[in-house]
């Protein structure tokens, strides 16, 4: 099943795109019903609540910010395919905690202005400010910009003047199957936690809750309460995706099937929300 990644804040069911509510998972993709459910319904775990890919928004006014200021992917140096640990180091410093009265998550610096991407689900409710700490364990005031519950993504802002690099982003069409790739976040408030797996599937079809099917990333690393909002980054240190959820057996935890919104999406509605201040 799939739920949720840990407790409040909690987002929609996922359901297997390809699945009716009454008919089993098809082979591999293990299912529990729960309890209280006569549906079969796989559990959504998201890395603080829950997420998904899925329709941009906002993109009227994107258009010229996407040209501008959001960093995107340059030519990596070379020699650094394959080095996650230089990957690691890349990411960690872009990468901060999110702290909301509704829960926690983890999230990453988009660009030089000061903003940051998180998941809807781990600020949802939490007002016009959350805390976020840096890396280096700076305590700092983040405003929410926006929020898009469609495809689960948020924009938080901190003051450019905090320092904290812009993470990379990986171009779009260059993300591959097995590639390597990193989870980078703040599981059960571990900040600055990394897990190393590859990318499992692109494009893997998913529905959450009453959503219409999604684009997704599909991943092995290791992906958990706390992660949500979170990079998942290649070789190269570039964000592939936002973590959002991960697929589990009754009881939770990870079982190596985890969902990130592709980065394509991602930016695409960061930008939008952004362009609508």
């Amino acid at each position: 099943m799939i739920t949720g990644l840990g407790g409040p804040p909690r987002g929609p069911e996922f359901v297997s795109a390809g699945l009716s509510h009454d008919t089993p998972p098809v082979h591999g993709e293990s299912a529990t019903v729960p309890p209280t459910r006569t549906s079969r319904r796989w559990p959504l775990l998201a890395a603080a609540g829950l997420a998904i890919a899925g329709i941009s928004a906002g993109t009227g006014g994107a258009a010229g910010y996407l040209a501008g200021r959001p960093t995107t992917a340059t030519a990596p140096p070379p020699g650094t395919d394959g080095d996650l640990m230089a990957a690691a180091a890349r990411t960690i410093p872009g990468v901060v905690s999110v702290r909301a009265r509704t829960g926690g998550g983890s999230g990453f610096v988009f660009d030089d202005r000061g903003h940051v991407i998180t998941n809807n689900h781990v600020v949802s409710g939490a007002g016009g400010t959350v805390g976020v700490v840096g890396s280096d364990g700076r305590r700092l005031t983040a405003e929410v910009v926006g929020t898009d519950p469609a495809t689960d993504i948020a924009v938080l802002r901190i003051s450019p003047g905090a320092t904290l690099p812009p993470l990379r982003l990986a171009e779009p069409g260059t993300t591959r199957v097995g590639e390597p790739v990193l989870a980078v976040g703040s599981p059960l408030g571990l900040s600055g936690t990394v897990t190393a797996g590859i990318v499992s599937a692109l494009d893997r079809q998913v529905r959450l809750g009453a959503t219409t099917r999604q684009r997704a990333v599909q991943t092995d690393a290791s992906i958990n309460p706390g992660n949500s909002g979170g990079p998942l980054v290649n070789a190269r240190g570039e964000v592939v995706g936002v973590n959002t959820a991960i697929a589990t057996l009754e009881g939770g935890g990870s079982i190596g099937i985890g969902f990130a919104v592709p980065i394509d999406e991602a930016r695409r509605v960061a930008a939008g929300i952004i362009g609508r201040g």
